[in-house]
């Protein structure tokens, strides 16, 4: 079986025989830029392979969740981004004789088995970094149509870019076989650049004044003095026109410039030399979209994506993964505005409020004030203000209903490397008192019961001072 990642190929060989022979197959994903491209990446799959199927997104897969997808009558039910975590229930179901699932997901499987389960964790790939949910959905429809399914690439890898799987600067291991399959197809493009958020479509100024990821004095959260820098390096934010310039807008010398002046001011600013050497990465360009949209770049892509789901829109964001670049990608532009309003506005309520220190990481509590269904995005935000530390992992709580809280937890690639695992701190702590918790070392949620919130901090605050010694 030829796929990019020879490891899983057998399995997915497996898992797409028993798709072809299913007379009706019920495709369910999660919500997030993940869920929504690894849905896509299927069910693009699966109609070019002629198997009938219905797609159906799901916030959580709980007890209650499976067991409504239990009833709805479906003989093969393929599970994408979510599945594995929630197996002894799926199990359940399948020796009820209510559907055969195939479970394609990356996130760390519970103890129970089944036999079509694709997932890269069982042969010893890091799900968390190596490949994401829409990266296995890709090795899955490569191995139902072959090459004809190399183009899928691209979205295979905005869905690792959405979940943060290059943190450390460029996508590794089992993703980058998949960039390497999307650059043959001609739908991927790479490039070492600035790593800043919005080089396809920020202006100038907010490109460099909203980028927090490494705070450079007198330019980050500054104004006044990212204008001040530009006229420092005579680079123009306007054209002729007296239209914003953007980063694809400049020449390549104005490019070098603006770098080279970045990494002086950060180098006179004190910032350490790890933090400067990302200020540039790898950037992953979809070559066949429009030069300055949201859609030509991988990280810009996936924000478009979650503001889509997020806010019980679905339907809209796979549209835009299918290629439909008229009305859903119009109500999608419509619902990224409204996202980056929400966010604009939990960041500032962040702000004010500010967080609360434990011995080993931060936390704020929102309840009912950020949804939480971007709770996290926030806190990942939050990260990069001034006023809270960049180098501490940060919680952050939200409701969820009356009786339940939403956790989200947050950090930095230095700080995995240095050996926090927060799919493993929620899943402990929350587990504990009585929740579901899990997702990645560097991102990660929960939900608990809100009486509960206390004691849960308690544990997840020795469970991360235990992983960072």
């Amino acid at each position: 079986m030829s796929v990019p990642v020879p490891a899983l190929g057998d399995r997915a060989g497996a898992c797409a025989d028993v798709l072809a022979g299913s007379d009706r197959v019920l495709l369910v994903s999660h919500i997030d830029a993940d869920g929504l491209t690894s849905a896509a990446v299927a069910t693009t799959a699966l109609t070019r392979a002629d198997i009938s199927h219905e797609v159906f997104f799901s916030k959580q897969l709980d007890e209650e969740e499976i067991a409504a997808i239990a009833g709805l009558d479906f003989e093969t039910v393929l599970f994408t981004d979510f599945g594995s975590g929630q197996l002894p229930t799926i199990v359940q179901h399948e020796r009820a004789g209510a559907f055969q699932p195939v479970v394609c997901d990356h996130h760390e499987p519970a103890d129970a088995k089944t036999t079509y389960h694709l997932n890269p964790h069982l042969f010893d790939i890091d799900g968390s970094k190596e490949i994401s949910g829409a990266g296995t959905a890709y090795v899955l429809a490569r191995a139902l149509g072959g090459e004809e399914n190399t183009d899928l690439a691209a979205l295979a890898v905005v869905g690792a870019v959405g979940d943060m799987q290059d943190s450390d600067g460029e996508l590794f291991g089992a993703n980058a076989a998949i960039v390497e399959e999307g650059v043959a197809a001609g739908v991927l493009e790479t490039t070492t650049d600035l790593s800043f958020y919005g080089i396809q479509t920020r202006p100038l100024p907010k490109l460099l004044e909203y980028a927090s990821d490494v705070r450079i004095p007198g330019i980050t959260n500054n104004a006044s003095g990212t204008r001040a820098f530009f006229e420092e390096l005579d680079v123009p934010v306007k054209d002729a026109d007296d239209e914003w310039r953007r980063w694809v807008d400049l020449t390549h010398d104005e490019q070098r410039r603006v770098v080279s002046g970045l990494v002086r001011r950060a180098v006179e600013g004190g910032v350490a030399p790890e933090r400067i050497d990302t200020l540039t990465g790898t950037t992953y360009t979809l070559a066949r979209e429009t030069e300055g949209t949201e859609l030509r770049d991988a990280s810009e892509f996936s924000t478009l994506l979650n503001a889509t789901a997020r806010y019980e829109r679905a339907d809209v964001g796979l549209g835009v993964c299918l290629g439909d670049r008229d009305r859903a990608y119009v109500r999608a532009k419509r619902l990224l505005a409204n996202h980056r309003r929400n966010l604009s506005e939990g960041l500032e309520w962040v702000r004010s409020n500010g967080v609360t220190h434990e011995n080993h990481l931060q936390w704020f509590d929102a309840g009912g004030r950020i949804p939480d269904t971007i709770v996290g995005i926030v806190a990942g935000m939050a990260l990069g203000i001034k006023g809270i530390q960049g180098d501490v992992p940060i919680i952050a709580f939200a409701d969820e209903s009356p009786r339940e809280t939403k956790v989200s937890g947050r950090g930095t690639g230095m700080l995995v490397r240095r050996g926090l695992d927060l799919s493993e701190v929620m899943r402990e702590a929350a587990t504990a008192v009585g929740g579901e918790g899990g997702g990645h070392t560097i991102a990660a949620g929960a939900t608990i019961p809100s009486a509960d919130r206390d004691r849960f901090l308690q544990l997840a605050d020795g469970i991360v001072g235990d992983q960072l010694g």
